[in-house]
C-alpha cells in the first residue's frame, strides 16, 4: 500500500542518516559519499530528496513536525487555551516543564529549544541536498528537468522548516550552505525571514508536483503544489504578525497595506490569502464524514493536503498523542497502553458548548469525535473499569493544572479522541496506520473566511460550509466566531498558538493562568533562542528572556 515510502527508509539506511540533539553538530555533507550515491537520477532522488521526508515525523522527543513530544507540536498546543497537561499526583510534573509551557514561563521550560535544533538541522539537511543536486546537474546536463524538479521540491521543504522556525522563534538565520559560518548564522529580522520564505515558495510553486500527494501512489507523502499553496495562504494570513519586527510595542502593520506580487498581479495580503485558498479549491474538497480524515486508512481523504505517512510495519515514525492522553485502564481495555495525561482545557470545553450541569443542547457535534468524556467504553462497547471495579468516567470540568488531591485527580479532563483507534497498533499504540494530518482543506476554508472578513467582505459561505459538513447550524461569520470555529474544527492539530497570536489573544489570562507582564508586553509570542545558536552567531536573545 505504501511502497513509495519504503524507499525513504532505504534512503536513510543507504545514507547513514543519524539524528543529533544539537543541529550545529550535524554535517549533511558527511551523510553520503557522492561518488557512491549519485550514479543515477533515482540515486539522486533517494539520497538527496527522499531522505529528508523521513524526518518529518520521529520517534523520540524533539523530532518531527508532529507525532512526538517536546517539539513543534507541544510548543504550539500546550501554551494555549486548547490543551493542558495536569500534574496527577506523582505523574506529569516532569520538572515543571508542562506547567511552564501553560503558564508562559518559557525561560523556565528546559527543552523549548528542541524544536529549534530539529528545524535548523533540517534546514542544514536541505542545504546539503541542494548542493548535491547542483553538483549532479553540472555533471548530467541531459537531466535538466529532473534536477530542476528536485531542486524546487527541496527548496519548498526548506521553506516549510523555516516557516515553523520563524513562527515559533521570530528571528532565524538565512544560510544556504550545509557548512554555515558564524556570520551566516546571524539571526535575521523576522520581516526579512518572512519575505525570504514567501519568495522561495512563490518561485518554486509551479515547479512542484501538481498531483495530490496524500494518497498512495508515485508521489505519496511528498511536497506538492497544494502543500506549498497552503503554506503561502498561512503565511499571508499571518502577515501582520510576521511583518512586525518589534512584537513588544503593541502595534502591527495593516494587512491591507502589505502588498504582494502573486503571479504578476499586485494584491494586498488578504487578497493573496483568498487567491491561494481558491487555488486549493481546484483539487481538494471537504470529506463528507469529518472522521474519515483521521481514520486508520485516511489515505483516501479528499480533504487532507499534506500528511506524514504512517505504517507500523514499514516505518519507525510514532504518533504518541492518543497514547499520552488515555487513562491507563482505558488504553489497556483496547489492548494498548496509555500515560493518563493530556486533557482539554476548561476554555476548550466552553468553546465546544459543554455545560457544567451536563445538558447537551448546544454541544458542537465535533465534541464527540474530538474527546472522550464521561463514561468510557472499550471498542466492543463495554464499560471500562477502574482497578476498584467501578466504571471509568472522565470528569471534564475537574481538570486542574497542579496537584489537586481530589477524588477525580486521575480521571479529570476530556481526553484526546480525534484519530481513530488502530486496534492492531504497535509500540503501545504509538505506531498505527493513521497518516498524521498536517494540512487539510477545512483549514483552507476557514483561512478564506477570515481573510474575506479582514478585507471587509463576507466570509459566510466558506465558514458555514465547514459547519454544514458536521450538521452544525449556521452561525454569523464574525472574527470571534472564526476563532472559535478554528478550535472546533482543528483541535489537537497544532495550530492554536498560531491562531491566538494572530487574533491578539495568546497572552490573555485563562483558567489556572494569570496574565504575566511578559504576556502583556508581547514577549511570549516567540520562544527564547537556544544559547548555542546565540554563542555561535553573536546574536542577541529575543526580548524578555
Amino acid at each position: 500500500m505504501k511502497k513509495i515510502w519504503i524507499c525513504l527508509v532505504l534512503a536513510t539506511i543507504a545514507g547513514g542518516l543519524t539524528g543529533c540533539e544539537k543541529f550545529l553538530e550535524e554535517n549533511p555533507h558527511d551523510r553520503i559519499v557522492a561518488d557512491e550515491a549519485f550514479e543515477s537520477v533515482n540515486d539522486l532522488y533517494l539520497n538527496a530528496v527522499a531522505a529528508i521526508y523521513r524526518d518529518l515525523g520521529g520517534n523520540s522527543n524533539g523530532q518531527g513536525l508532529q507525532g512526538t513530544g517536546h517539539g513543534v507540536y507541544d510548543l504550539n498546543t500546550f501554551t494555549t487555551d486548547e490543551a493542558i497537561m495536569p500534574t496527577r499526583g506523582a505523574d506529569w510534573y516532569d520538572g515543571g516543564y508542562w506547567q511552564a509551557l501553560y503558564l508562559h514561563r518559557f525561560g523556565q521550560a528546559d527543552g523549548t529549544g528542541d524544536a529549534w535544533n530539529y528545524l535548523m538541522k533540517e534546514v542544514l539537511a536541505c542545504n546539503g541536498s541542494l548542493e548535491r543536486i547542483e553538483l549532479y546537474g553540472q555533471q548530467h546536463k541531459d537531466k535538466v528537468d529532473e534536477v530542476e524538479a528536485y531542486r524546487a521540491e527541496v527548496r519548498a521543504l526548506r521553506a516549510m522548516f523555516l516557516f515553523y522556525a520563524m513562527d515559533l522563534y521570530g528571528r532565524v538565520p538565512l544560510f544556504e550552505t550545509s557548512s554555515p559560518t558564524a556570520a551566516q548564522m546571524k539571526l535575521r529580522p523576522r520581516s526579512e525571514a518572512y519575505r525570504y520564505i514567501v519568495d522561495e515558495l512563490q518561485q518554486v510553486l509551479l515547479m512542484l508536483i501538481p498531483a495530490r500527494t496524500n494518497q498512495p501512489g508515485e508521489f505519496y507523502g511528498r511536497m506538492s503544489q497544494g502543500a506549498a499553496a497552503f503554506l503561502l495562504a498561512k503565511l499571508m494570513l499571518n502577515a501582520e504578525v510576521y511583518a512586525d519586527d518589534d512584537w513588544t510595542d503593541a502595534t502591527r502593520p495593516d494587512g491591507k497595506n502589505i502588498k504582494w506580487n502573486v503571479l504578476g498581479e499586485e494584491m494586498n495580503t488578504w487578497e493573496a490569502v483568498i487567491f491561494y485558498c481558491d487555488l486549493l479549491a481546484n483539487d481538494y474538497r471537504l470529506e463528507g464524514n469529518f472522521i474519515t480524515n483521521f481514520s486508520v486508512n485516511n489515505e483516501t481523504s479528499t480533504e487532507n493536503i499534506f500528511t506524514i505517512p504512517m505504517d507500523k510495519y514499514l516505518y519507525d515514525t510514532q504518533y504518541i498523542y492518543l497514547f499520552r492522553s488515555r487513562h491507563y485502564n482505558h488504553a489497556a481495555a483496547m489492548g494498548l497502553n496509555g500515560e493518563n495525561g493530556t486533557s482539554a482545557t476548561l476554555e476548550a470545553l466552553e468553546t465546544f458548548g459543554l455545560q457544567r450541569d451536563g445538558t447537551v443542547d448546544n454541544i458542537d457535534p465535533r465534541f464527540y469525535v474530538t474527546y472522550y468524556s464521561g463514561e468510557v467504553l472499550d471498542l466492543a462497547g463495554n464499560p471500562v473499569l477502574l482497578d476498584d471495579g467501578t466504571p471509568l468516567v472522565y470528569e471534564p470540568w475537574a481538570v486542574a493544572l497542579d496537584v489537586s488531591g481530589t477524588p477525580h485527580e486521575k480521571t479529570a479532563g476530556a481526553r484526546m479522541a480525534k484519530y481513530e483507534v488502530d486496534p492492531k497498533g504497535t509500540k503501545d499504540g504509538k505506531q498505527s496506520d493513521n497518516d498524521i494530518v498536517l494540512f487539510r482543506f477545512a483549514d483552507v476554508l476557514l483561512m478564506k473566511a477570515e481573510a474575506l472578513l479582514r478585507n471587509g467582505q463576507d466570509g459566510s459561505e466558506p465558514f458555514n460550509a465547514v459547519r454544514a459538513r458536521v450538521w452544525a447550524p449556521k452561525r454569523p461569520c464574525t472574527l470571534d466566531n472564526v476563532l472559535a470555529e478554528r478550535m472546533l474544527e482543528l483541535a489537537w492539530e497544532g495550530w492554536r498558538r498560531n491562531d491566538l497570536i494572530r487574533f491578539g489573544r495568546f497572552g490573555q489570562a485563562r483558567s489556572f493562568r494569570p496574565q504575566l507582564e511578559a504576556d502583556v508586553k508581547g514577549y511570549t509570542t516567540v520562544f527564547p533562542i537556544p544559547g548555542e545558536t546565540l554563542a555561535v552567531s553573536g546574536s542577541d536573545q529575543n526580548p524578555g528572556y
